[in-house]
């Protein structure tokens, strides 16, 4: 089923990630997937969603089967991709202009020839029979029902060789009725002054309603889009976080946030640019790669500030260091604690997490001491927020957070004759007034200690079955003994409902894991309401 939407004709946002995008290396887009990417776009409220090559491969077509059945498009017009008719034949009995039909779709994308070597070496035809091949495809699909945007494939290229050819494909496609004509950086060399001057020109010279497709070859993807509009073009064609061929396509999220927010065009749906963080980061969950921590507006370091001198400034005014409000893409102002920090970033840092500060001028200034301490020894906090609140609170309340009080610990990896290997831990601690003593084996010895602490506290602290390690992470730090260089460690842990990072610091990575397990188990603890032992 496919939505009217909300906004006039006068500007397209078009997605094809799950087309484009799909190309890009490590991602293999099951149908499911697809459906569930189709349903994330439909919601940020793009005008168009390329669904893929309906009649090319079984997964297409069954997608666009399902997608019409299953999905009702509130904001999204479905498209199918295929191309113009093979040479010497007619679009009405070419097979795969027919399966564009059968897929459904109200509207289709064609894939031309637009470089003349492409068209004699690729296509091997003539120039003037694939001027014809565009012609009656265009006006086959518009005959029947179908609303037909064209992609010129390589035109920038092909512009540059032989510039009176590359317009007459566009002309051709705009006189057979194409609504859109699409000038596609195919190979993504194109710099922003070049596409803007050829923009304009072409659109000048043929009059024909532009679109631009840039891949990001050299970076620009994104500059060169927003080249393109300041030329004329009124349909940009994106992918999601920039998924694509090689180095990627436009991103659609900076590129519809910069229409919105910079160049004043409202190009999505009133309040879907707040849904902008969260849509980008779920089409990240489901192609199962790791959301771009810095990438523009929607990265989770987007308007993070770690500098002293940031924070003094953000502490005045957040807009002295911020090139907009983050909440207007559904993002939010994070400050990073490090050995930078200054009063300004620990006061601000304390308000984020909810440890009210009250202006104590000396308990911030032992806090920005402890913290570049500690980093000098190796701790890092800005990747470790969980451990900061911990150190921010101890040092808040004249003494650490305590649920436990650990007496000895140990862990044993044992080699056997027969090439098997045994990993036991043994804890004994204090909880509740109790001292308990507790074994565990694990698949290694951090894991037996994860184990042995759960053995040992989980029958005081039930709240503790819902943690789970989801990361971590080792790093030998720079020293000069070589095999005891220093060693960090990072754990993430969950608890189903949110995740949160501790660090440990020691002379091996089982000492290091230990004081991070410790941090993740007393944060659990305090993020489940459990009051702490006094």
């Amino acid at each position: 089923m496919t939505a009217t939407s909300e906004l006039d004709d006068s500007f397209h946002v078009f997605d094809t990630t799950l087309r484009d995008g799909a190309q890009r290396e490590g991602i293999n887009l099951t149908v499911a997937d697809k459906l569930a990417i189709a349903r994330h776009l439909d919601d940020f409220g793009v005008g168009f969603i390329e669904g893929g090559w309906p009649g090319a491969n079984p997964r297409d077509t069954e997608f666009f089967a399902r997608a019409q059945q299953e999905i009702d498009f509130r904001h999204a017009q479905l498209v199918a991709f295929g191309a113009t008719r093979r040479p010497g034949a007619t679009a009405a009995e070419d097979h795969q202009v027919r399966a564009l039909l059968e897929s459904g779709a109200q509207v289709i994308t064609l894939v031309a020839k637009s470089h003349d070597r492409h068209v004699e070496l690729a296509l091997r035809t003539t120039l003037d029979e694939n001027l014809a091949m565009v012609a009656d495809t265009v006006s086959h699909l518009k005959a029947q029902g179908r609303r037909v945007f064209v992609d010129c494939e390589h035109f920038f290229d092909g512009y540059r060789a032989n510039p009176e050819y590359a317009k007459a494909v566009v002309r051709t496609a705009s006189e057979a009725g194409a609504d859109v004509v699409i000038l596609c950086d195919t190979n993504g060399g194109m710099l922003p002054a070049q596409i803007q001057a050829v923009v304009a020109t072409v659109l000048a010279d043929t009059g024909a309603r532009l679109g631009i497709h840039a891949q990001d070859d050299t970076g620009c993807a994104v500059a060169n889009t927003l080249a393109a509009v300041d030329a004329g073009a009124t349909h940009v064609q994106c992918t999601a976080n920039g998924y694509g061929e090689r180095v990627g396509n436009a991103n659609l999220f900076p590129v519809v946030a910069a229409l919105e927010l910079k160049y004043g065009k409202q190009v999505l749906p009133e309040g879907r640019l707040r849904e902008m963080t969260r849509i980008s980061h779920a089409i990240a969950e489901v192609v199962n790669l790791t959301p771009s921590t810095h990438q523009p507006y929607v990265g989770v370091s987007a308007f993070a500030h770690k500098a002293g001198l940031h924070a003094s400034a953000i502490k005045v005014d957040p807009d002295l260091y911020q090139h907009i409000d983050p909440e207007l893409v559904g993002n939010t102002m994070r400050m990073l604690v490090s050995d930078m920090a200054g009063r300004a970033s620990i006061e601000l840092k304390g308000k984020e997490l909810g440890v009210d500060l009250g202006g104590d001028r000396e308990l911030v200034g032992r806090v920005v001491e402890r913290v570049k301490e500690r980093e000098l020894a190796g701790y890092t906090y800005e990747a470790a927020d969980a451990s900061f609140e911990l150190l921010l609170r101890a040092e808040a309340e004249g003494r650490p957070l305590r649920y436990f009080e650990v007496e000895s610990w140990r862990a044993i990896t044992e080699d056997r004759p027969d090439g098997t290997h045994a990993n036991e831990a043994t804890v004994k601690l204090w909880a509740k007034g109790e001292r308990i003593v507790a074994t565990a084996e694990g698949n290694g010895p951090v894991n037996a200690l994860d184990r042995t602490l759960r053995v040992a506290l989980e029958k005081l602290y039930p709240e503790l079955a819902k943690l789970d390690l989801v990361d971590y992470k080792v790093r030998i730090l720079e020293g000069v003994h070589g095999t005891q260089s220093t060693t960090r460690v990072l754990i993430s842990t969950s608890d189903g409902t949110g995740e949160w990072a501790t660090v440990g610091v020691g002379e091996n990575v089982i000492a290091a894991s230990w004081q991070a397990l410790e941090d993740a188990y007393t944060y659990g603890l305090l993020r489940a309401g459990v009051t702490p032992a006094a």
